[in-house]
């Protein structure tokens, strides 16, 4: 049987159709191979929807567990993206452990995996491979610049793909060049992963069939910079601006009388007379023709922001924001880490260290109305479900 067909059976419809009422993707199983940040965080959003996740791990974990040790002895990446999973250490090279995994697999739904291109396609368990004998199951290649030559084999990591696709070209401040503070590639891989992911399990309960999926850190990040390219081949290059947009102004941060920074997003004419009228009190402005469409604002930048600045030191942040918020003028505190860590919107979630400690970390961006979520989920220990797993999917013995 496979996915849903062996969970039904295995656990009882009703319990299933109970369960999904909470979680979405209850009776679904996925099956990763996965190290560092994209695959995990795909998976971990599976997870999050109820769906159960084995993660295959080496016999040293997921290179990730030793990126540092905040999150209750856990490294914070892998806390992140491997809560709510199982882990089992399997070794491909071992005959007993491959028919484990090829068990798993005839139960999977989703298969996944961001080992190096044909590495486990030389291993019997490529995904084409896998498809055409498990004609449901979806599978899932992550990989750096894909899974042709001339670049299948080049190693691939966040900073590195930063730079290759030229985000880092338009991040940072005027002459110099600036990292994104996040794993940018490698997070908008995973979750573009996921929303593929469900795609595809859409198109199975139509047709009864699973398909295969890959995707880049590049091709994401490239598909991303669709803007910036879209400029530069036009002949008009956007610029690293730093805390500017570099197309729309006023569109920055601008400090007040007490040195802190507020940013603030003009979007259209009506917005920037709101401004001149209400916030700055510099009716003038409004009409001044240096500064009365977005395109004359944007050329004479310099001009408009000395005068943005004379008039915005001089008065508090709480005044600025008070004024801006009776504009109905878009604006943001540009906040430190401990301004998030208190801010009033963020949400939290618990979640429990592979040591039984508890930390709070942000919550799931998506909330489904009317469902609720169960107990704090758990950081597997390497190998934690190993002998469960080895007994759940042992293959049947045969007669002879």
């Amino acid at each position: 049987m496979y996915g849903h067909s062996y969970w039904l059976v295995k656990r009882g419809a009703v319990n299933i159709i109970e369960a999904m009422q909470t979680h979405p993707l209850s009776g679904l199983l996925v099956v990763s191979v996965e190290q560092a940040v994209a695959a995990p965080l795909c998976t971990a959003r599976l997870a999050d929807a109820g769906a159960r996740v084995i993660k295959i791990e080496r016999p040293g974990g997921d290179f990730a567990r030793g990126y540092d040790a905040a999150v209750g002895g856990d490294s914070t990446y892998f806390a992140w993206a491997n809560h709510g999973k199982e882990s089992v250490v399997l070794d491909f090279d071992s005959d007993d452990d491959m028919a484990v995994v090829e068990s798993m697999l005839e139960a999977a739904d989703v298969f996944v995996q961001n080992l190096a291109p044909g590495a486990l396609a030389r291993r019997g368990l490529g995904s084409a491979q896998l498809r055409e004998r498990h004609p449901r199951l979806i599978t899932v290649d992550i990989s750096g610049y894909g899974e042709e030559p001339p670049l299948d084999s080049k190693r691939a990591y966040d900073l590195l793909v930063q730079a290759e696709s030229g985000v880092i070209s338009v991040s940072g401040p005027p002459g110099e060049l600036g990292r994104i503070g996040i794993s940018l590639c490698d997070i908008g891989t995973g979750v573009t992963a996921h929303a593929a992911v469900l795609e595809a399990l859409v198109a199975r309960s139509i047709t009864g069939l699973g398909t295969g999926i890959a995707i880049s850190l590049f091709d994401v990040m490239a598909e991303w910079m669709t803007v910036p390219l879209a400029l530069h081949e036009a002949g008009a290059p956007p610029r690293r601006v730093g805390l500017k947009h570099p197309s729309i102004a006023p569109y920055g941060a601008f400090a007040t009388s007490e040195g802190t920074l507020t940013l603030i997003s003009i979007q259209n004419e009506r917005e920037w007379v709101r401004l001149c009228n209400e916030v700055l009190e510099a009716p003038d402005m409004a009409v001044d023709p240096r500064f009365d469409s977005n395109l004359v604002r944007v050329q004479n930048r310099a001009e408009l922001e000395s005068r943005l600045g004379e008039i915005i030191s001089s008065l508090s942040r709480d005044e600025f924001q008070r004024r801006l918020q009776s504009a109905s003028i878009a604006f943001g505190t540009v906040s430190d880490l401990d301004d998030l860590s208190s801010h009033a919107a963020l949400r939290r979630r618990e979640v429990i260290s592979s040591s039984g400690i508890a930390a709070a970390l942000p919550a799931h961006p998506v909330r489904f109305v009317g469902m609720t979520h169960g107990s704090a989920p758990q950081v597997p220990a390497v190998g934690q479900h190993s002998e469960e797993i080895r007994a759940e999917f042992a293959p049947a013995a045969t007669g002879t």
